[in-house]
This record gives C-alpha cells, sequence and structure tokens, in this order.
C-alpha cells in the first residue's frame, strides 16, 4: 500500500461515533460552484451598478454571506488546485496557470468523500493537467480527473467562449478588442473552430456544445445529480462554470438585458447573468428533487477581475494577478438550509483551502494528522462559535508575498522590496501603508511567513509523499516560485 492509499484508509475508520448509529441522518450533498475571473464587486449582493445577478443575490440573502473571503491564489490553476486538496498551491506545486499539475499524490476532497459512498463529478474548466496521456506541454502533463476521486465529468482542460464556445469568428485577428470578446455569431454566419475540446469520462463530447457555455454544462449537472438521487447516493458535484473569463460572448438575449451599455459590457454583463440563470436552475432542481435542505452549496471565484475588463473589484486594490486584496479577495456564499436557518455575514478571513476541512468537519471526517493542511475549518463560525484560525493566511504567487491575520496584512511585490502593511479592519482598501508604525506587527508577520513558506517548500520537495510526480514535471522550487526569472537563465 503506498503512502496515499495508507493515508486514504485512515479516513474510513475515522468517521465519529454520530455516524456510526444504526440510522445515521443522510448525508449532506455538496456542490461546489466556481466562477471563472468574477470580481468580488460584479455581483449584485456586493453592490454592482449594471451587473444584475438575482439568483446569487437569492443565496446572499438566504444563507451565509462571506465578506472577507480569499482564492488561494490571484489566477486560475492554483486556486482550483486548493479548493480540492486543502493545501496552498505553492506546498503542492500549483505554482501558476498553466505550470504545474494536481499531483496524483495529493489526497483530494473527491477521494475523502468517495471513502463514504459519495458519487462524484466534475464540469467545467479544469486546468489542473493534461487530458490525453503522452501530451506534454512544459510542466503541464497528464492529470484528468480520474486519477483524483472523479467519477464522471465533462470538462475543458483550459478556457473557452461563453457562447458557442467551440467556435470563433472568422478573420477577426489584428482586431484588438477580439481577444476580449465577441458578439454571438449568427446562424449562417461564417465561423471557424475555436480549438476547444470537451473531454469526459467517456471520451470527447461532440452533442449540445451550442450556446451558452453554463447551460451546457448545467445539462450535464442536473441528470448527474438526478441519477445520484435514484441511486440514493450522496454526491459532490464540482461546477466550474467558464464565466466572466475572457472572450467573453453573451446570447443574443442576454446581450439585450444590457443593450444601454457598450458592446463589451453587454457580453460581460451578459454572459455573467446567464450563469447566474444556471444556479437558480440548480437550486430549482434541487427543490424538485427534494434534497434542497439536505445539499450544501457554494459559490465562489477563483480570483479577482481581469485587467482592461468591465469586472469590478468592489473597490479593493489591484485586480487579477495581484496579491492586493482586489486579487484574491472573492465573492463567496453557502446555502445549507438544514444547518444555516437564518442569513448571516461572515467577515471573519477565510480562504478556498477552507472547502476541504470544513466539509470533513461538517461529516465528523477526522483529517490524518501527517497530512499538512492549510485550510482550516469554518463550521464553528456556520454555528455562531467563536474561531481564530490557527495560522495566518499565506500568499505566494510569483516574486509576490503576502500574510494575513484577522487585521493586519503584509505584502510584499518582491523578497528584496520593502515590507509594506495594511490594517484591512480600518483600512480594507489598502491605502495607507503603516508599516513604519508598527514595526513589531511586520516583524511577527514577516516570521510566519518565512516559517510557513519553509513548510511549503518542504512539502513540495517530497517530505511527505515523495518527488516521483515532481520529477516528471521537472520543476524546481526556485525556478517557478522564488523567482521565475531564473527560468531564462
Amino acid at each position: 500500500m503506498n503512502v496515499k492509499n495508507a493515508m486514504l484508509a485512515l479516513f474510513v475508520g475515522c468517521s465519529s461515533a454520530t455516524l456510526a448509529t444504526e440510522n445515521p441522518p443522510p448525508r449532506p450533498n455538496i456542490i461546489i460552484c466556481l466562477a471563472d475571473d468574477l470580481g468580488w464587486g460584479s455581483v449584485g449582493y456586493n453592490g454592482a451598478k449594471v451587473i444584475k445577478t438575482p439568483h446569487l443575490d437569492k443565496m446572499a440573502a438566504e444563507g451565509a454571506r462571506f465578506d472577507r473571503f480569499y482564492s488561494s491564489g490571484p489566477v486560475c490553476a492554483p486556486s482550483r488546485a486548493s479548493i480540492l486538496n486543502g493545501r496552498h498551491p505553492s506546498r503542492t506545486g500549483v505554482f501558476s496557470t498553466s505550470m504545474g499539475i494536481l499531483r496524483p499524490e495529493e489526497i483530494t476532497l473527491p477521494e475523502v468523500l468517495k471513502q463514504h459512498g459519495y458519487v462524484t463529478a466534475h464540469y467545467g474548466k479544469w486546468h489542473l493537467g493534461m487530458m490525453v496521456e503522452g501530451t506534454r506541454n512544459k510542466t503541464r502533463i497528464y492529470s484528468p480527473p480520474s486519477i483524483h476521486g472523479i467519477d464522471e465529468w465533462f470538462t475543458s482542460e483550459i478556457k473557452v467562449p461563453t457562447w458557442d464556445p467551440m467556435i470563433k469568428p472568422v478573420n477577426f485577428e489584428g482586431d484588438e478588442t477580439w481577444r476580449h470578446g465577441w458578439r454571438a455569431i449568427e446562424p449562417g454566419e461564417e465561423s471557424e473552430p475555436y480549438g476547444t475540446t470537451y473531454h469526459t469520462h467517456n471520451g470527447i463530447a461532440t452533442e449540445n456544445l451550442s450556446g451558452d457555455s453554463s447551460r451546457i454544462l448545467m445539462d450535464r449537472v442536473i441528470p448527474f445529480m438526478e441519477k445520484s438521487v435514484a441511486a440514493e447516493k450522496p454526491f459532490l458535484a464540482l461546477v466550474w462554470f467558464h464565466a466572466p473569463h475572457k472572450p467573453v460572448v453573451a446570447g443574443p438575449e442576454y446581450a439585450k438585458m444590457y443593450k444601454d451599455q457598450d458592446w463589451f459590457m453587454q457580453q460581460y454583463a451578459g454572459c455573467i447573468t446567464a450563469m447566474d440563470e444556471q444556479v437558480g436552475r440548480m437550486r430549482d432542481t434541487l427543490k424538485e428533487l427534494g434534497i434542497d435542505d439536505n445539499t450544501i452549496v457554494f459559490f465562489t471565484s477563483d480570483n479577482g477581475p481581469e485587467h482592461n475588463t468591465p469586472g469590478e473589484a468592489g473597490g479593493f486594490r489591484d485586480r487579477k494577478r495581484s496579491l492586493y486584496e482586489g486579487g484574491v479577495r472573492v465573492p463567496s456564499l453557502m446555502v445549507w438550509p438544514n444547518k444555516i436557518k437564518e442569513p448571516m455575514v461572515i467577515d471573519h478571513p477565510c480562504v478556498s483551502s477552507d472547502y476541504l476541512p470544513t466539509i470533513v468537519e461538517a461529516l465528523e471526517i477526522d483529517m490524518p494528522k501527517s497530512y499538512t493542511l492549510d485550510g482550516e475549518s469554518f463550521f464553528p463560525l456556520l454555528e455562531g462559535k467563536e474561531f481564530q484560525r490557527s495560522a495566518p493566511i499565506g500568499f505566494d504567487y510569483w516574486e509576490q508575498r503576502a500574510f494575513t491575520d484577522n487585521r493586519f496584512k503584509i505584502y510584499q511585490k518582491t523578497p528584496d522590496s520593502e515590507i509594506e502593511l495594511y490594517d484591512l479592519i480600518n483600512d480594507k482598501y489598502e491605502e495607507e501603508n503603516i508599516a513604519d508604525k508598527h514595526p513589531e506587527v511586520v516583524a511577527r508577520l514577516k516570521k510566519g511567513f518565512d516559517e510557513w513558506f519553509s513548510s511549503c517548500k518542504d512539502s513540495f520537495e517530497g517530505k511527505e509523499y515523495g518527488t516521483e510526480s515532481l520529477e516528471k514535471t521537472g520543476q524546481k522550487w526556485a525556478d517557478l516560485s522564488v523567482n521565475p526569472k531564473l527560468k531564462k537563465k
């Protein structure tokens, strides 16, 4: 038995006595919805002035709204990995987009839940490795959902247009605006392949690939839920939308909702509203199936809004690829009617790597102590209890570093640059650097960051499960994390 299988076996024998009764309560179904590049301020409940998200607004009014929720990284792949394994991307080697894979030795949420009778599925953007064995692109190698405990999937490796995801207009090269998106291609209008492929557990998808990308995903999610209910199996569904990652394209009816806006906002806002509509459709289906009360639905984004788009960071500083708040503070919601009886607003710092430990605690499963997690369970907050993180939240992206506790945050643009300090309680937009006023806080957080960062390096280099997959990727810690300029030498 290898290290991973031995550790997974611990989950089977570590359920609490509550779950060992003759008639245990039914396991909750779990759905994790993830938007792509959706900024904190690009949803109605966070004050969006133009973009309409009525179904997300309803979730916010009914469940838990997290006002200080972070993605583990300021770009796509790192935060996606953290959702699945509860660990920081620098610990596991998913340093940036298209660099590194979710290594097969990692214990993932789907694998844990399968040990307890769940069926698991993934729909949408994967971006954690290649789907076809034998292909290789730099350090992106074979790592499909199947080797991470996922039973069924309908998955693209990377981005797709948000409407008609298989095609693009002809003759748009050279027009700078086209890289952002385009209006929906009309019937009979000339088009060409975009280069997109949807991979499934049964091969390459060839049907139902036209129209809204969010609807295309939900057309697969709903049958999976129905089948799971019929089989009396609890399920985990990872629903990872493509919207509003560029190229943004809105269907005519969605663009028309924003006819008073410029063409880019029509497409951008339209694809978000279309995604929102599918969230509502999903929740309606849960009610029709009679499982909405016992289904946990999470919604968040993988990072802040892309530059040069109409996306809003809600006033927070900077955007995607930055470790200032605008790059990593993202919208976050949770509904679970059996547990969350009244709407609540949570302003305690939480992060995408918290999902795994929170779900594990909700199911009363113990994590093996030898497995280092960066996430912590925010389950006590849902019960109205006091909760303090055992350690600040660490961030590392290329040469940027950040470390934040409940109040203070340090930030460095590079390891050799000035350390900045912000009081996020009294200055959430990071407008005043107060490092000179609180050198003791800077020293405390810097020491904590260095210790945490060193532990990430130890994990990456094989302290927990060896280096077999690491050697296949050819990754080096210094090349990809500490100083990307070393790659060019």
